[in-house]
């Protein structure tokens, strides 16, 4: 026998029940449909808007229609309830008694110069401040995780090696971070300080840096706790002049930064940047964190000029107001006293105790950067034409065109890579695949707009045959 009942008719036989309470549609009235197949009646979505208008929690009033057991056995007060409901997110605990940092694992100073080098030309007085300062944060580590439990009224505390890098724009200050954690293999949080503003206003919590270091360290707490933690453009957090409004992301920020710095309990979220009432929270020790904080400083140069200029206006000893304009090396002379004038304040200053610069780049030094570190640009074109079988060859006086073309840009190091796409691209486009074409050596001509590659074709050896013919 045929069945003649229409499926929608059959379908509508059922009632929509409300997800949260679990009364059906003929008792709480029309249902509100929400993704995922869900229903929330009209009381239930109007108890969640008023909780939520209110900024109170009371979980018996909530969940008491709800087919669960009373909440008001458990005596749970509200932090112990929304860890209950929150979703669960795998935290790995640290372990007591475990010494995380073999000092004899660590290289020593001038292996870790040593290693920088490889990768960073010149800057060898930044290198060596941040080798030495590195190997003392993780003597200190080892210092404390052996007198853990062992209290000695002659023990001598090692304080905190945070660093200061002031420098131009693109001369490696964030470059100089990220190869020392690769090779020393410690997790890395690299942050923008200028996203970061007092606590309640908009932008990211000043604990977020210490998340993001959780979340690079596979939310492991011993070995964040560990890690280094690098804050670019801090300069954009000093202090604003002649405003009179509140200073979220200036002043107010460095106040906030003061006992993270200096080591501190910090709650932060897990898997998450901002702190919410579902995300799991766990405390981080920032004690042992190393902290760098790098800035261009614009404009500092023209305070560290006034400064040195004015220590005499006439005499045999007096100093021309030009007298260091051509010094490229101006932020080696820098003192707190000038970082205080730029909108630094003292308290925040006094935590950041080893200061250096970065000099700024010359021609030179700008030809062996494309040229001498093991990741070179220059050794990265020449790889990637090789795999087609072609070999490429910059002329010396190429490489000091781009040199001075870079210079011209006033960003550094990240010039380079731009001004060698656009020379580079017709060649990558044309050259791959060609049979015929065996070198490509790129001119001085090429790049003052005079002429174009120099290509060489490819030569096959000829074979001799059996009977002796070639």
């Amino acid at each position: 026998m045929e069945n003649t009942e229409n499926p929608d008719t059959k379908q509508d036989e059922y009632e929509k029940i409300c997800y949260v309470c679990r009364r059906p549609e003929s008792k709480a009235g029309k249902m509100i449909d929400m993704p995922n197949n869900m229903h929330i009646c009209a009381d239930c979505m109007q108890r969640a808007f008023d909780t939520l208008n209110n900024n109170t929690v009371n979980y018996n009033d909530l969940f008491k229609n709800m087919h669960m057991p009373d909440l008001s056995m458990y005596n749970m007060n509200e932090e112990q309830m929304m860890s209950e409901f929150a979703p669960k997110q795998k935290i790995k605990k640290k372990t007591e008694n475990k010494n995380e940092i073999d000092l004899k694992s660590v290289p020593a100073p001038k292996q870790i110069k040593a290693m920088l080098d490889e990768y960073v030309i010149g800057q060898d007085k930044a290198k060596k401040a941040m080798s030495v300062a590195v190997y003392n944060h993780y003597k200190r580590i080892a210092d404390i995780e052996a007198r853990s439990g062992k209290e000695s009224e002659n023990d001598v505390e090692i304080e905190k090696s945070n660093m200061l890098m002031i420098g131009p724009t693109g001369s490696g200050k964030t470059y100089l971070v990220k190869t020392l954690a690769k090779l020393l293999q410690v997790p890395l949080a690299i942050t923008d300080a200028t996203s970061l503003t007092e606590a309640g206003y908009i932008g990211d919590d000043i604990e977020s840096v210490v998340s993001k270091l959780l979340a690079a360290a596979d939310n492991d707490v011993s070995k964040a706790e560990h890690g280094i933690i690098f804050i670019d453009e801090i300069d954009k957090i000093a202090k604003k002049k002649g405003t009179r409004s509140r200073d979220v992301n200036g002043e107010s920020v460095q106040q906030g930064m003061l006992k993270l710095l200096e080591g501190s309990n910090v709650e932060v979220p897990v898997g998450a940047s901002s702190k919410n009432a579902m995300v799991p929270l766990v405390t981080v020790n920032t004690s042992n964190i190393l902290f760098i904080c790098g800035g261009a400083f614009p404009d500092l140069e023209e305070i560290i000029k006034s400064r040195l200029t004015n220590q005499s206006s006439i005499g045999f000893n007096s100093s021309l107001k030009d007298a260091f304009d051509d010094d490229d090396d101006i932020f080696a002379k820098v003192s707190s006293e000038d970082l205080r004038e730029y909108g630094m304040i003292p308290e925040f200053l006094g935590r950041l105790p080893i200061c250096f610069s970065l000099k700024g780049l010359s021609k030179e030094i700008l030809v062996d950067i494309m040229c001498k570190p093991k990741n070179a640009i220059v050794k990265q074109y020449v790889k990637l034409l090789d795999m087609d079988g072609v070999k490429l060859e910059f002329e010396n006086d190429a490489l000091e065109l781009i040199a001075q073309k870079a210079l011209e840009k006033k960003t550094g190091a990240r010039a380079i890579r731009s001004i060698l796409e656009d020379y580079m691209m017709d060649v990558m486009y044309e050259i791959p695949k060609d049979d015929t074409i065996g070198k490509v050596i790129i001119t001085a001509d090429y790049i003052e707009g005079k002429g174009s590659p120099r290509i060489l074709m490819r030569t096959y050896e000829p074979v001799q045959t059996a009977g002796g013919a070639y």
